[in-house]
């Protein structure tokens, strides 16, 4: 059941112009910024190749471009998380899918894997861009393997957030600007907090990103995605049930 709501989810999403209009934008931007920090390594590589140890085209290429988008995803998935229940809510065609014989955590499950499997195809342009350089150079694919590990569960918390802030009302702007400034608020704290052991930085999604984002897998920072995650879906599944009672 979870598949089939999931599946819904999509094709629910690539119905809307709007979604084709903000792909063709995002793979304009991930070209664009690709393509700049290729431009960037190839004027400094005279300079790289007289150092002893000179970062290869993974650190220069590939890290700022996963960053770049951990920042973008930050910005854009509010704007996708607030038709999951809010719009649905105001359309009034989510007391149908409430009346349907299946649970709100199913419910719950199957917008946020269908919305998370659009975002993970909306972004696999990124790697193939990156992977395309090695015909000509080699690249690090632990690095990027581990940056796409971390921006994985990097969106599910991006998800998630969006999904619990739709579920809290039924007029789907105020969704998407509660979760905006949810998770640019986090950001803003986590880089204003000059305190190293500041809470702020255990708080922010992508203070945990930025280990994956240089290369460091550390379980400390997936368990807090996860725990994340796995909360607020929680407290979306009992709204939910709350409106279906």
């Amino acid at each position: 059941m979870i598949r089939l709501l999931a599946m819904r989810e999509l094709r629910s999403l690539f119905s809307l112009p709007s979604t084709w209009f903000i792909l063709a934008l995002l793979q304009f931007v991930f070209a664009w910024f690709f393509l700049g920090r290729t431009e960037t390594f190839l004027e400094i590589q005279p300079q790289l190749a007289q150092l002893a140890n000179p970062p290869g085209v993974t650190a220069v290429v590939a890290v700022p471009l996963f960053n770049t988008l951990a920042l973008l995803l930050m910005m854009l998935t509010p704007l996708f998380t607030m038709r999951l229940i809010a719009e649905e809510r105001r359309n009034q065609t989510f007391a149908l899918l409430l009346s349907a014989p299946i649970s709100s955590t199913h419910i719950v499950l199957g917008k946020f894997l269908g919305l998370l499997i659009f975002l993970l195809l909306m972004m696999v342009t990124v790697p193939l861009m990156l992977w395309s350089l090695a015909i000509g150079t080699h690249l690090d694919q632990g690095l990027i393997l581990s940056n796409l590990i971390g921006l994985v569960l990097l969106t599910t918390s991006y998800i998630a957030i969006g999904i619990y802030f739709s579920a809290l009302t039924a007029q789907p702007i105020i969704a998407a600007v509660g979760a905006l400034v949810t998770l640019v608020g986090l950001w803003l704290a986590d880089m204003l907090a000059t305190s190293a052991t500041s809470p702020w930085h255990i708080l922010s999604p992508l203070y945990h990103f930025q280990n994956f984002n240089s290369g460091l897998l550390d379980s400390r920072d997936a368990a807090f995605f996860v725990l994340l995650s796995a909360t607020l879906l929680i407290l979306t599944v009992r709204k939910v049930q709350q409106r279906a009672d």
